[in-house]
């Protein structure tokens, strides 16, 4: 039976936190329902108290505003929030860790009965993964009873942002980078805890990255893991066997034809007794790592003694740093992206109340006011270019579908249904796919969007149907 840590209301008493702590705090598909946060626990007991938890009800996933200095977003974690869902139910063990906290003492029996019986049974429609965004364009649409859009609320926005996040510098890497350059993922140890290093690494592989370092996530996700050695590792072997050199044979004896690292000590030395060994046949390498000092200058001593030889760069890089290297013209092949991928700044994703019972509904609070209604996101095209996207109703797309000069028009909507009344309507897309995708998607925007400085998002406008929604809605209110 899973142990689940106290929830540390005020009237768990110590002695019921020794009993229940659990210091291990790992995660499984059986917890998923308990990881969410406690108001929205308390919100579906209040509905089923007033007996209005299965009135239909309608949440959007948007961001307000992009992170500074990012001009779109990639749509990433949707793989993982539909697992989510078709996973959601309580464990009688879960069910029964809430009840001893004593928080849910005055809630109705239905209340505990919709948890023991209750699975989602709702529709999503969602953005691919892979797709570039804007603000205030939904990422998700959750259409199912109110209480259960309601308690997916925490798991969608935890993998959404943060997949979202990776895979949006992941592309911007690759883009500055380009499409020759080899570009690892070395964030594992810098990621914020063991399951969002993986996340992060599935994320940067459907970003535009060639590999990880993550072993774990590399084998779950049918990909080869990929890395060097450790400034540890030469250290070791050549105060044991002598020598640099000594540490270099030894890993080329296991491992023939792996990336060395030379800059333990002195990086033009190493690379000088390389050339050595290289031009005398007495090794064959095939690419060496720079972790620290001038890359500059270092790879570009390093390219005129080892001109056949990849030249692979790392330590805290991220794309401003490798425009300025590229710009600097250092001799780089390739680059493994760590602390500065997996971290930094946190894309702010909301979820949202857009309609209950068919009745549009928004927040109207300064500086977060949302429109109302169920959306849908159409992208126009001049040629194979990004022009603008219109934030529409729902119920435009299937108006415009019957008009014949829709159909013939450059107009695509992105929101695609992934889920039907609890069951996944679309199959599970590979990692290749959706790479590809996020390939297309970054090309198609315009350079002011892609730029690192100061860019452009593309213009998101809100059709006359939705604009005309909002002023009724916000007089409804008044």
């Amino acid at each position: 039976m899973t142990s689940f840590p106290s929830l540390n209301y005020a009237s768990t008493n110590n002695q019921q936190q020794q009993n229940t702590e659990n210091q291990e705090l790992t995660l499984s598909a059986v917890d998923y329902s308990l990881l969410t946060d406690l108001y929205e626990l308390t919100m579906a007991a209040c509905y089923a108290g007033e007996g209005v938890e299965q009135r239909w009800a309608s949440f959007e996933l948007f961001v307000r505003r992009l992170p500074q200095n990012f001009g779109y977003l990639i749509a990433m974690g949707l793989a993982q929030a539909l697992e989510y869902l078709e996973k959601f139910h309580f464990s009688p063990s879960g069910i029964a860790a809430l009840q001893a906290t004593g928080i849910f003492d005055n809630v109705p029996e239905s209340f505990w009965s919709l948890l023991t019986e209750g699975h989602f049974t709702g529709d999503v429609w969602a953005v691919p993964e892979g797709t570039a965004v804007f603000a205030n364009e939904p990422l998700l649409r959750v259409e199912a009873p109110l209480w259960q859009a309601q308690l997916v609320e925490t798991y969608l926005l935890n993998t959404l942002n943060y997949q979202s996040l990776i895979a949006t510098r992941a592309a911007r890497l690759r883009d500055v980078a380009s499409s020759q350059a080899t570009l690892l993922e070395f964030g594992t140890r810098r990621a914020f805890s063991p399951q969002a290093s993986l996340w992060a690494a599935r994320a940067a592989l459907a970003g535009g990255l060639d590999a990880t370092s993550n072993v774990l996530a590399a084998l779950q996700l049918g990909e080869k893991p990929s890395g060097t050695m450790s400034h540890a590792f030469v250290m070791a072997l050549s105060a044991m066997e002598g020598s640099e050199d000594q540490a270099f044979s030894v890993f080329h004896r296991y491992f023939p034809g792996a990336p060395l690292l030379i800059d333990t000590y002195d990086t033009i030395a190493a690379a000088q007794r390389l050339a050595a060994k290289v031009h005398s046949g007495e090794i064959q390498l095939a690419g060496v790592r720079l972790d620290s000092g001038d890359l500059v200058s270092l790879s570009k001593q390093v390219r005129s003694l080892l001109p056949d030889v990849s030249i692979f760069a790392s330590g805290d890089l991220d794309e401003w740093e490798i425009a300025r290297l590229k710009a600097a013209g250092a001799q780089i092949d390739g680059y493994g992206l760590g602390t500065r991928l997996v971290t930094g700044s946190a894309i702010n994703g909301v979820y949202k109340l857009v309609e209950i019972d068919g009745i549009p509904v928004m927040k109207h609070s300064s500086g977060k006011a949302t429109y109302p209604g169920r959306k849908q996101i159409f992208r126009s095209f001049e040629g194979s270019q990004v022009t603008v996207d219109s934030l529409s109703l729902m119920t435009e797309q299937e108006r415009r579908y019957g008009n014949e000069e829709f159909l013939q028009s450059s107009q695509v909507p992105l929101l695609q249904l992934f889920v039907k009344e609890g069951k996944r309507v679309q199959p599970l897309e590979t990692l290749a796919k959706i790479r590809r995708r996020t390939t297309t998607s970054v090309a198609s925007l315009p350079e002011v969007t892609r730029r690192l400085d100061n860019p452009v998002s593309v213009k998101v406008e809100i059709s006359p149907q939705l604009q005309e929604l909002t002023e009724k809605t916000k007089k409804q209110r008044r």
